[in-house]
């Protein structure tokens, strides 16, 4: 297995800019997700690190290696397609023992590892089966298995579950996970779908218009964003964003909205302008006691939980509470939030500011 390390890559294609000086490192045995929207640079980026896209500038180390400008078939990686890309003259198992004999591995060898793959994968009762009247779940199997039976330095996977349904979505991230741990195997996959990624990844970079936005552990990414993109990107619901305008310092311990002190963790910088007050909806509670207030305008009942939505001076916001808790269409209630969880965002590009809380994650200023 190996580690990756991305410095100051970038991917022009004409005047178009798909990546923007992007770096990151992956650790040998990681399992390591790209996430971000569609067009955000994500599978540009894993292009680059699989050999298939040259960079237009900048570095690729694969196992210490500089790889920037060497072919796939140079590099010891495999890589499982979306679409599953197997070839459909051929049974499951010629499918997967081609890439071995195709390298002159002897066949009796091929057979062996390609029978030891398929015990893991669960997939033995097929071997023979031709590829065309398998089922979806069955064919990504069998397109991990060709790449697996390689034992390449990396994996790299392109939405390799999208084709899928949702339940059966679920169910097949929760088997990759699962051999990746059995495996160990470095492993760089890309998704749009945020859930995914919080269940799946060790790490996480989150991309947006070819800059990446944030690299971190899913809980710090999700606890402490380094940007509005990311905290409105992550989370379901998203963070709930506060506006207002005025001038914090280092070392303030409250933000002002609608003429009420709101305790925030000790900020180690200031800012002057417009700013945002970030709050997941699970840390707003309702208080008779605060002078913050907020107007019910529906509710979603979710069975042990519900989604409130408010109207508060500052904009509106979701917040999620037991289903216990009654609360009427049109009743004023009184908002309180859980103060070391809130972000301090600046400007139109919604920094976050550094805070006693979040300082160990974000580590700017």
């Amino acid at each position: 297995m190996a580690q990756i390390r991305i410095e100051n890559v970038r991917k022009d294609f004409g005047a178009f800019t798909a990546v923007k000086s992007s770096s990151f490192t992956i650790e040998d045995g990681e399992f390591f997700m790209l996430l971000g929207p569609s067009g955000c640079g994500k599978t540009t980026t894993l292009r680059m690190m699989a050999g298939l896209e040259l960079p237009t500038s900048g570095e690729i180390y694969i196992d210490g290696e500089e790889v920037g400008m060497k072919p796939a078939s140079e590099r010891d990686i495999a890589f499982v397609f979306q679409m599953f890309a197997l070839y459909p003259h051929m049974n499951v198992f010629k499918n997967m023992s081609y890439p071995l004999l195709s390298q002159g591995m002897p066949k009796a060898e091929a057979r062996k590892r390609v029978e030891e793959v398929a015990r893991i994968l669960g997939i033995e009762s097929i071997l023979h089966s031709p590829v065309g009247g398998l089922s979806g779940g069955d064919r990504q199997r069998v397109a991990l298995g060709r790449a697996i039976v390689r034992e390449p330095k990396a994996f790299f996977m392109d939405e390799p579950l999208g084709a899928l349904d949702a339940e059966f979505r679920e169910h097949m991230a929760e088997e990759l996970r699962a051999l990746h741990d059995r495996m160990g195997a470095t492993t760089v996959y890309v998704t749009h779908d945020q859930l995914e990624a919080m269940q799946m990844g060790d790490k996480i970079v989150v991309m947006n218009h070819g800059v990446v936005e944030q690299f971190g552990k899913p809980q710090d990414i999700y606890d402490w964003p380094a940007t509005k993109f990311v905290a409105d990107f992550i989370g379901s619901p998203s963070m709930n964003f506060l506006d207002f305008h005025g001038m914090i310092g280092a070392g303030h311990r409250h933000v002002v909205l609608d003429g009420h002190e709101i305790a925030v963790p000790v900020l180690r910088e200031g800012a002057e302008g417009d700013l945002t007050l970030g709050v997941r909806p699970e840390h707003i509670h309702f208080s008779d006691g605060s002078h913050y207030r907020g107007k019910v305008l529906t509710t979603e009942y979710l069975g042990t939980t519900q989604i409130v939505i408010l109207d508060t001076p500052n904009g509106h916001i979701q917040a999620r509470a037991s289903s216990k808790i009654p609360v009427k269409e049109g009743e004023v209630v009184g908002l309180e939030f859980d103060v070391r969880t809130l972000t301090v965002f600046e400007g139109e590009k919604g920094r976050a500011l550094l805070s006693e809380a979040n300082e160990g994650v974000l580590g700017h200023g």
